[in-house]
């Protein structure tokens, strides 16, 4: 075994030993977009009398809310400023964009040099962590790190595992690091019809609940949250390391631990076939498939069955949803080169020595201190939140709502008032039980083959993705598969899947 495949198992060791972070998705939802995409930029704070003091822009995406609300992110900034200004010498400008501009909207403004830190992920398109480092547009944060106390909240294997090319260009936020999906029922039609969901096992094993989510009149019977799940359902097959739905037609198979073609497997063609005979069952709606379904449609009851990223404390969905949930696990948990980086924040590479110290600062104490982390996740006690006589947190705003995963520390944010006090203990014996990945470790360099690659990409929003919605009938799903694949030939996929073989095969 090579040395950087070793080194690669002890890394993930470590990640599945300790309290680590990792999964996206929310919803985790993973990659929708919010129905009305807005972005809340607070003003800048005043100067401040002493010249040490350094302002940093902060950017993050807002998934609870359709719309975030201009004034109370100014009140949560401002609030910050003050509990934060005899703690460190930074001062924040604090935005807030709706998630379907989110992508664009930061883009542009890495573009042009407005943020010092922002929000990302590994399954984020165009501004995931995959895209920013090759794009050099995230600081080296590798020797700022050593003896801070941001470094300090979490292992030291949780930094090694989120590495680059052996650097440090990411802060992740320290929750669940490893991956696996769940199948997600109302539980007021579990109780209403009498589900034994503990009897799914498969994604077929829910057939017969579709149909009386169907019968119910749900304009949802099972909601995709308009996302392609072929890449998230089949991870006890492949590890799909690219964490990116737009390449999922590559990936390592678990079994034989070589990179294949995964749009000629028996699985893909069993998964698009399924997608297409629910839709024409009326179990998939056609808003998903035209992506006009949003995030906040998990928060109605017009669904009856979606999809939820298993996480160790499952009843953060209660909250999230406004609604009770219950989930069936669908797949293992895997422990792999991007599960650690499902929710994470870099620094900008334009920032300057000054501001890239004050991001650490300002991260530092956000990972360590519970009133500001509280502050910075659900906002202002009285108005967006409350604590209970338990000391935990019930969100009541619909102005500032954040959640724990794609905020700060599993340790330090208060649980909700629905969670076990004991979260983050959940979160250790969540990350110990975990498997570890073939590919733990490996990193794809697409830049040789940038082109083809992207071009791939667009060839999956033509086909792939509506062959994972159920916009095809499944008497077409075969041919429309061959089509796929010689689509993406023609786009250079022979390229790029050689380039993938080679690059794995030489790390391993």
């Amino acid at each position: 075994m090579k040395i950087k495949k070793l080194l690669a198992l002890v890394l993930a060791g470590a990640m599945t030993a300790t309290l680590l972070v990792g999964c996206g998705g929310k919803t985790e939802t993973a990659e929708p977009a919010a129905e009305t995409a807005t972005e809340t930029k607070a003003e800048e704070p005043a100067a401040e009398a002493s010249g040490d003091v350094v302002t940093i822009n902060v950017q993050r995406n807002t998934f609870n809310l359709a719309t975030p609300d201009s004034a109370q992110v100014q009140k949560v900034q401002d609030a910050i400023n003050e509990y934060i200004k005899d703690k460190i010498n930074v001062q924040i400008v604090l935005t807030d964009i709706g998630s379907g501009e989110y992508a664009d909207k930061t883009n542009l403004a890495l573009a042009n040099n407005e943020i010092n830190l922002l929000w990302t992920a590994s399954w984020m398109s165009t501004i995931g962590t995959n895209d920013l480092v090759p794009n050099n547009a995230v600081y080296d944060i590798t020797d700022l790190l050593p003896g801070t106390p941001l470094y300090g909240s979490m292992d030291a294997g949780q930094w090694e595992a989120t590495k680059y090319n052996g650097k440090n260009y990411f802060i992740p936020v320290y929750k669940d690091n490893v991956e696996g999906y769940d199948v997600m029922f109302r539980q007021d039609l579990v109780d209403k019809y009498g589900w034994d969901i503990s009897s799914v096992k498969t994604l077929a094993d829910i057939e017969p609940m579709l149909a009386d989510a169907k019968a119910e009149g749900l304009k949802y019977p099972y909601l995709t949250q308009k996302t392609a799940m072929f890449y998230r359902y089949y991870i006890d097959s492949f590890d799909f390391f690219t964490a990116d739905v737009t390449a999922n037609w590559v990936a390592v198979d678990r079994e034989t631990n070589a990179v294949v073609d995964t749009i000629l497997t028996d699985e893909y063609k069993e998964f698009c076939t399924l997608m297409a005979k629910w839709a024409e069952a009326g179990y998939i709606s056609e808003d998903d498939v035209t992506k006009t379904t949003t995030d906040t449609t998990t928060q109605t009851q017009d669904w009856g069955i979606s999809w939820w990223t298993d996480i160790p404390v499952n009843d953060e969905a209660d909250s999230r949803y406004g609604q009770d949930v219950s989930m069936a696990p669908i797949t293992s948990r895997w422990a792999h080169s991007t599960s650690a980086l499902g929710s994470c924040y870099a620094v900008t590479a334009n920032s300057t020595p000054e501001q890239a110290q004050a991001c650490i600062d300002f991260m530092g104490l956000l990972y360590t201190d519970s009133k500001l982390a509280d502050l910075y996740t659900f906002g202002i006690e009285g108005e967006d939140f409350t604590y209970d006589e338990n000391g935990q947190v019930s969100q009541t705003s619909e102005k500032y709502n954040h959640s724990m995963w794609e905020s700060a520390s599993a340790t330090i944010v208060t649980p909700l008032a629905n969670e076990p006090a004991n979260k983050a203990d959940l979160y250790k014996d969540f990350n110990g039980g975990a498997n570890t990945s073939c590919a733990a470790g490996f990193r794809f360099n697409k830049e040789p083959v940038a082109a083809q690659f992207s071009a791939c990409q667009n060839v999956f929003e033509e086909y792939g993705f509506p062959l994972e919605n159920g916009g095809i009938p499944s008497s077409d799903v075969e041919a429309t598969i061959e089509a796929y694949q010689a689509a993406l030939d023609e786009a250079g996929y022979q390229d790029v899947l050689a380039e993938f073989q080679a690059q794995y095969d030489a790390w391993k």
